[in-house]
């Protein structure tokens, strides 16, 4: 059995055009992988067929099987709440499958420790539907590892962020994936980020896999200047590339 999430030719149909064209990549589990690309590329088609959520041919396995919704967390890109709960009654809602009709303590103190560590703590009784949209993102996001997923698949989730939420976030899910050994796949604009705190790069380009691999392979000039259509100097810090661009070409 292969281990990890393992796309064989994976391609994507939407009204007799072609989205996403045969993508083969196998991502090992145990770290976080930066789904990146230009506007309109297939990143959030892909993570939706990864999720189960859009229909697809060709492959998708997890640990050799079918991704089993049981063990997936996703998180789609447009993802707002207008209903009145409180910010810990969703991260509640996280454990539904487990609670049946009761909450008990175990449960309460993990939603507890999750607010504490997204620093949401003062807005645990407050409505959803009163939160700011990176507020809410935050919290949709801590409702989404209440499950502790296997895989856990992001879409644009620190998007309405701002850096330094960004950077915590990602150092988060760094930790969880230590913890647990999970693999997170995330569709990321921003590529000094990515090639800061993601172990694997998945580059696309009109729906084809350009490139995948470590920032060293993937985040080259050619590939950046092909890619973007723009030209960057890229210098290093720290053993990490930083993209400065240049010019759009």
């Amino acid at each position: 059995m292969t281990e990890g999430l393992v796309l064989a030719a994976v391609g994507v149909h939407r009204g007799g055009t072609q989205i996403i064209h045969s993508v083969s990549a196998t991502i090992a589990r145990g770290q976080i992988a930066a789904l990146i690309g230009p506007n309109g590329t297939g990143k959030s088609t892909l993570l939706g067929a990864v999720a189960g959520h859009i229909a697809f041919t060709g492959a998708i396995t997890w640990h050799g099987n079918r991704t089993d919704g049981n063990r997936v967390g996703f998180m789609p890109q447009y993802c707002t709440v207008q209903s009145s709960l409180s910010v810990l009654e969703v991260l509640l809602l996280g454990r539904r499958e487990k609670l049946g009709w009761h909450v008990n303590r175990r449960d309460l103190d993990a939603a507890s420790a999750m607010l504490d560590s997204f620093g949401l703590h003062s807005l645990a009784n407050r409505p959803m539907n009163a939160l700011s949209g990176g507020q809410q993102q935050l919290v949709l996001l801590a409702q989404r590892l209440m499950r502790e997923p296997e895989l856990l698949i992001l879409d644009e989730a620190t998007s309405a962020l701002d850096l330094r939420h960004q950077m915590r976030v990602l150092e988060m899910l760094t930790g969880y994936v230590e913890k647990t050994g999970a693999l997170v796949i995330m569709a990321m604009h921003d590529l000094n980020l990515a090639a800061r705190h993601a172990q694997s790069l998945l580059l696309l380009e009109n729906g084809r896999l350009v490139a995948c691999g470590s920032h060293d392979v993937v985040l080259s000039g050619e590939n950046i200047r092909n890619t973007y259509r723009i030209e960057a100097t890229i210098v290093h810090s720290d053993g990490f590339p930083v993209i400065v661009p240049i010019a759009a070409r």
